[in-house]
């Protein structure tokens, strides 16, 4: 499987399950990708509850920050503010090949279902949508209420990929971080690009 997708947006929103963005962030990076990062106000917050990391407001600190713990080189990782319109994600003249909002908050759903680009995370998933190239929202909420359906049933419909935070335990996960890593996997495997993060169903074990 060779990828064709060197360019990723990604948007990390205010849902619970940080981790699953950073993890991706990080894995996207390991494969060589260019990356541009948004993260959102209510993300910042849930980071700080969530996680050690303490992510800076300023999108140049946060940039620097990020790209010395992920071990990024130089420029494959950019970091955009909440209304940096002039970010290459607000355009489809320049934005990336696909977009990841993970996770995904019910209240960014419910944003880009009807089309409100109040923010450039909603604009570059507006973007995606417009230009009919890949977006991928990893929803994190539960119970779903009828308004939650609708909305991800409008998207599934114009072809967006609804992929619930939802990991399977088939792997026998001992850790969180294996958890976290089934949802990625999953996300790597729809934009196709390889990873060796888990053993696929139906694989054997080096040990049977």
């Amino acid at each position: 499987m060779h990828s064709q997708i060197k360019c990723v947006s990604l948007a990390i929103t205010g849902a619970s399950g940080c981790g699953y963005g950073l993890r991706l962030l990080g894995h996207l990076l390991q494969a060589e990708c260019q990356v541009y990062l948004m993260i959102s106000k209510a993300a910042q917050a849930v980071m700080a509850l969530e996680s050690d990391l303490s992510v800076p407001a300023q999108p140049k600190a946060a940039q620097v920050l990020l790209s010395e713990r992920f071990r990024a080189a130089p420029g494959q990782l950019r970091v955009f503010g909440r209304e940096q319109w002039t970010a290459p994600v607000a355009s489809g003249s320049n934005a990336a090949q696909a977009m990841v909002i993970a996770p995904c908050s019910t209240g960014t759903l419910s944003a880009i279902a009807c089309g409100a680009s109040n923010n450039l995370i909603e604009r570059a998933a507006d973007v995606m949508l417009k230009e009919r190239r890949p977006l991928i929202l990893m929803i994190r909420e539960t119970p779903l209420s009828v308004i939650h359906l609708e909305n991800m049933l409008s998207l599934a419909r114009l072809g967006v990929t609804i992929m619930p935070a939802s990991p399977g335990f088939y792997q026998h996960p001992q850790q969180i971080s294996e958890l976290l890593d089934f949802m990625v996997a999953r996300v790597l495997d729809h934009l196709a690009i390889e990873h060796q993060l888990l053993r696929r169903w139906g694989e054997r074990s080096e040990e049977s």
